[in-house]
């Protein structure tokens, strides 16, 4: 699949998604089989192919990994993802693999079928309820209703990461942490797991850490934090020196959060830092457009802490002057 044309502008909170299913086995007494929806975010997706012929793993830590192929001199696994959903597919229908590349890892997904990109807007993604996410094994982030048909938007960065251990966050035990500043910092994140992580890692670095699940929730807590500052005739500084934020997110994304951010008269002094397996060489020119201070590719965790720390030592030397 060739990549299209998307978000030609950045900050206007919308993005493409490849809608497929999984079609599983009818239950026991019933002859229709359920088709569940489900999409991945264009940007990370390379191809949508046919099944190709895969080679046994040696050592591969879930029956979901059904094996690896060979694709233009890349050795690609290739995950059953029904199985790693815990879902039953049928195995009477040609199936499809989607190719999909992120935090500099290919992976493919095994399939029922592909239907079609659709383009909507962030505000119609909701985050997943309690239930529909201990269905899921805890890989839904949003969902959304598209032609009378709920369409879940899966966390592909939780299941690349439980399949491979050694690809988690953690902090570079060489770089000295301690720091006689303490810095408070807005985190912006979805995943609860990738969420959780860099509030446990950011504060080993020193930092009083807020985390928001969604875009919306940040800027309604930033607005707040600047009227706390006006009111009081303080700085935003004494508030907040810091916001990191995934891109991919419900109800506001991070280039439309760092957009709103540097277009407020008083926000716009706060370093804002993306934080995103979307940060690659073609599409880093959005986060540039929307005016962000730094872009940094997960899991480079130990990068985010530095580079937050100079950030804002950066801006409290140019307020001193």
């Amino acid at each position: 699949m060739a990549q299209t044309n998307i978000l030609l502008e950045s900050g206007t909170n919308e993005l493409e998604i490849v809608e497929f299913y999984l079609e599983e086995e009818a239950p026991p007494g019933e002859e229709k089989a359920y088709r569940g929806y489900y999409g991945v975010n264009v940007a990370k997706v390379l191809e949508i192919i046919r099944q190709p012929k895969i080679t046994e793993m040696p050592e591969v830590n879930h029956p979901s990994v059904l094996g690896a192929f060979n694709q233009r001199s890349n050795i690609i696994p290739l995950v059953d993802l029904a199985m790693w959903l815990g879902k039953d597919r049928r195995r009477n229908e040609e199936p499809k693999v989607i190719v999909t590349e992120f935090n500099n890892v290919t992976t493919a997904f095994l399939v029922s079928g592909v239907t079609r990109i659709h383009r909507i807007s962030w505000e119609e993604v909701e985050p997943p309820n309690a239930y529909v996410a201990s269905m899921s094994n805890n890989s839904i982030t949003g969902v959304v209703k598209l032609e009378n048909r709920i369409v879940f938007i899966l966390d592909l960065e939780k299941i690349v990461a439980d399949l491979n251990p050694g690809l988690a966050m953690r902090l570079d035990d060489a770089v000295d942490w301690t720091s006689t500043e303490t810095y408070r910092a807005v985190v912006a994140d979805d995943s609860t797991l990738i969420r959780e992580m860099l509030k446990d890692l950011l504060e080993k670095a020193g930092f009083v850490v807020t985390t928001f699940n969604n875009g919306r929730d940040a800027w309604e807590a930033l607005e707040e934090l600047k009227s706390k500052a006006e009111v009081e005739e303080r700085p935003i500084s004494d508030f907040v020196h810091v916001v990191v934020s995934d891109i991919e997110m419900p109800a506001m994304d991070g280039h439309n959060l760092t957009k709103r951010i540097k277009e407020d008269l008083t926000l716009r002094e706060l370093p804002v830092i993306l934080f995103s397996s979307l940060i690659t060489d073609k599409l880093r020119h959005k986060g540039d457009s929307v005016g962000a201070d730094d872009q940094i590719s997960k899991p480079e965790v130990t990068q985010l802490a530095q580079r937050a720390k100079v950030l804002i030592e950066q801006k409290s030397g140019a307020t001193a002057d």
